[in-house]
């Protein structure tokens, strides 16, 4: 049977953003710069954008164009005969799963607060009173199930009706309003009385306050700490390491050259972390919140701060629908690849792939939803409870080992190697790969990675040995 193709390229496009577009993006993204003092942290997210996260993107998607397979089947068809590149495919499923683990039932929460939102749930209360919504809605294991089974039907129901009919018409919908409410949720952040001081913490850069309450002694270190979150946040914003991109890649012709592609990807990807920093940041100053906040100021702050807005209820139902898409558009993307990897590695139809990981995946959720109540108690020193264990996984574990492993196969003789992955990556028409980068992609990036890796366990060991 020939392979599904992409009826579009701005279908390729807008799938690949939405996959990359996620939680990253529209939750992470925004506290922690917040946290890392503004404009400045931007700037240097950026430049690992750029000069990190890049070219691993552009390696998913030629050696999904090259094998014309996804994950399951991309390193058999490309490795040198004898070699045992193809054992990594496995580690890729499980991260695939371990993503979608604890990502459906985060999702189900934005679901959940558009509900609320929309009924004016949070009117009139204050970030205590909005606390007490988002604790009973996390102790209640019926009810966060309930969304969490919601979100995996929508990847279900989207992925059983095809790339074209199911996933690219679906998408382009989703995405499009996507960006209309983003836009029209900026033109109310930025409009706010008080609003200006937000815009000049987002978008001015001020290096000094990398180090802010730092001594002198420290301030090396802090600067460092700033660098690898940068780096980490760069590398998580675009999805790669699990051969989420490379399915998409399989998707695709000869016509474009994928280093223009992977530039349209990755551009989108930061204009909707952009656009919701411009949100929330705007929104923050005006009400007097602490940007900072951490995970929950999404959750939490945030609807507190719309309840104070004229129009609150629907400013907040907006907001949270934005949230529930940009979520959604990863879910279903994710959902293709592991579809994807059932009808290669076993030669499923793609309605029995669909219902059998689907029913998998809705079981395998079931933990991270009973880790907030039934079995709270659950926890990894360092770590903390079976949602952060989850994500540790797979954001400090399996990303890098899955990027590393990627970069090794396209760059050194005894994997693709790096004339085949140019060749491939420069196919077609549009921007080229930079061939002069070679020394810098085979030797300094994979040690860039092999940082992020160890630094994403030092505070993990530390807590172990008692150590802070």
């Amino acid at each position: 049977m020939a392979r599904e193709k992409f009826g579009s390229r701005l279908g390729f496009i807008l799938i690949s953003a939405g996959c990359a577009i996620g939680l990253g993006n529209v939750w992470r993204f925004p506290y922690i710069v917040g946290q890392y003092g503004g404009a400045a942290f931007v700037l240097l997210i950026m430049f690992f954008l750029l000069v990190f996260a890049l070219p691993i993107l552009i390696m998913e998607f030629s050696v999904g164009r090259a094998s014309q397979k996804g994950i399951a089947r991309s390193y058999d068809a490309l490795e040198p005969a004898g070699s045992k590149w193809h054992r990594f495919k496995w580690v890729a499923l499980g991260g695939n799963y371990l993503l979608m683990m604890f990502y459906t039932v985060v999702t189900g929460w934005m679901l959940a607060f558009m509900v609320r939102s929309a009924m004016g749930t949070f009117e009139g209360i204050d970030a205590a009173g909005v606390k007490a919504v988002y604790d009973g809605l996390l102790a209640n294991p019926v009810e966060s199930a309930g969304f969490m089974v919601i979100t995996v039907a929508i990847g279900v129901l989207t992925t059983r009706a095809g790339l074209q009919k199911g996933i690219e018409r679906v998408t382009k919908v989703m995405m499009g309003a996507l960006f209309a409410v983003l836009a029209i949720l900026c033109v109310r952040a930025v409009t706010l009385p008080g609003a200006q001081e937000g815009l000049s913490f987002y978008l001015m850069p001020d290096f000094a306050k990398l180090f802010a309450g730092a001594t002198p002694t420290e301030q090396w270190s802090t600067f460092f700490d700033a660098v690898f979150a940068a780096m980490g946040q760069a590398f998580f914003m675009v999805s790669v390491g699990v051969g989420s991109m490379s399915i998409f890649g399989s998707y695709i012709g000869k016509d474009r050259r994928l280093t223009g592609e992977a530039l349209s990807i990755a551009g989108l990807d930061t204009l909707v972390a952009i656009m919701a920093g411009l949100v929330i940041f705007p929104a923050c100053f005006a009400f007097g919140v602490e940007p900072g906040a951490g995970p929950g100021l999404v959750f939490i702050t945030l609807p507190s701060v719309f309840s104070q807005m004229p129009f609150g209820q629907l400013w907040g139902a907006l907001f949270f629908l934005f949230m529930s898409f940009a979520a959604l558009s990863t879910v279903i993307a994710v959902f293709e690849n592991i579809v994807g990897f059932s009808m290669d590695e076993w030669g499923m139809p793609r309605t029995k792939a669909c219902i059998v990981n689907g029913i998998a995946l809705a079981l395998l959720s079931l933990p991270c939803v009973l880790g907030f109540n039934l079995w709270a108690g659950v926890e990894v020193p360092g770590i903390g409870n079976i949602l952060d264990i989850e994500d540790f996984l797979i954001s400090n574990t399996v990303l890098p080992i899955g990027s590393l492993v990627l970069l090794l196969f396209c760059t050194t003789k005894r994997g693709w190697g790096w004339n085949a992955f140019i060749r491939e990556a420069d196919t077609g028409k549009g921007i080229g790969f930079p061939h002069w980068t070679r020394l810098y992609i085979r030797y300094v990036l994979p040690g860039l990675i092999t940082v992020v890796f160890i630094a994403g366990y030092v505070p993990i060991v530390r807590t172990w040995l008692g150590m802070g």
